[in-house]
């Protein structure tokens, strides 16, 4: 009588166990990780970011069928490096669209804006302040003063701007934490500051300071009443490629965001709430930022964006020209 040899009988035991695991646990194809089911987006906590907030509380991407996790950073540089890591797959609004710009440039391609936030004499966002006891009344009073601004070269290559355009000469800006804005005017370090909100409404509310000009940017650096695009939301190419699935719900779920902003206006702040340090009162009075959507953009908006870009360029912030247009996602 034949019989098995060992090395076949154990080949043969095998293949049982195995097609008995198999009728007990059908074959699945391998699951997605925890992180590919849902989108990361990072977020600087200032005013800007406040579509997104909103979206997130009223759980309006979970209504789009996506789950979106936020992510809080303390700087907008941080933001665009973990997009260009490719540890996060975007950012909310308020990301400065220059430091957004300068990565996809370092990278072409690599980053759409999906909606950016703007401000004019409208929708306030920048401002030049004084101390209350100060008796300027205008910016071309500020020849040869010293003016405070926030950190970061886009902060200091605006103020500089606003101060030329409105014929502050010689004005010296100085670059300073936010928090030590205020401070320092009330302490007589500085004559003035170029600040965005919620600083110019916070020295008002304090009695620090007073607002000469609100905005700056549009009137004495762009001009044509153009708007100042200066902050955006983004997605990676990474993200549009690899979770495809993910991103009509995140933009749909966005555009809500955004449209409900502007329906409610003020009311929405209350969303500024545990993804700012904005609160109370303050957060009743900040003013709300202008935001185009992608399927919104106009050829005047890429414009407005181009100045800006070209802007930073002759500044030689940035080492050659950016397009604007390119940058924007376009639905294929």
């Amino acid at each position: 009588m034949n019989t098995f040899q060992p090395s076949k009988r154990k080949s043969i035991e095998s293949a049982l166990k195995i097609a008995l695991v198999l009728s007990i646990f059908p074959y699945c194809a391998p699951s997605l990780s925890a992180d590919e089911k849902k989108l990361l987006i990072g977020y600087w906590p200032i005013a800007a970011g406040l579509p997104f907030f909103a979206a997130m509380e009223k759980g309006l991407f979970k209504q789009a069928g996506v789950t979106v996790e936020a992510i809080k950073f303390a700087s907008p540089s941080q933001v665009v490096e973990a997009m260009m890591a490719g540890r996060i797959d975007g950012c909310a609004n308020g990301v400065a669209i220059t430091a957004l710009a300068l990565a996809d440039a370092q990278e072409p391609g690599n980053i759409k804006f999906t909606c950016v936030n703007y401000a004019n004499e409208r929708y306030v966002l920048d401002q030049v302040i004084v101390p209350t006891s100060s008796s300027v009344k205008e910016i071309s009073e500020l020849s040869g003063l010293k003016i405070a601004c926030g950190p970061g070269i886009n902060n200091v290559t605006l103020a500089k701007a606003v101060m030329h355009g409105a014929g502050a000469k010689d004005a010296k800006v100085i670059e300073l934490p936010i928090a030590q804005i205020l401070p320092a005017l009330f302490a007589g370090q500085v004559d003035a500051a170029y600040v965005l909100e919620p600083t110019g409404e916070i020295g008002i509310q304090e009695k620090i300071s007073r607002t000469i000009a609100s905005g700056v940017v549009t009137k004495y650096v762009l001009g044509d009443n153009l708007p100042w695009i200066g902050g955006a939301a983004a997605l990676t190419a990474a993200t549009l490629k690899n979770k495809a699935a993910l991103v009509p719900g995140f933009l749909a779920g966005y555009t809500a965001g955004v449209e409900y902003v502007r329906k409610e206006g003020l009311k929405a702040n209350q969303y500024l709430v545990g993804y700012t340090a904005i609160e109370g009162d303050l957060a009743k009075a900040v003013p709300i930022n202008g935001y185009i959507d992608y399927a919104e953009v106009k050829p005047s908006d890429v414009k407005a964006l181009q100045k800006l870009f070209d802007i930073f360029a002759e500044k030689k912030v940035f080492e050659r020209p950016i397009s604007a247009g390119s940058l924007f996602y376009k639905k294929a």
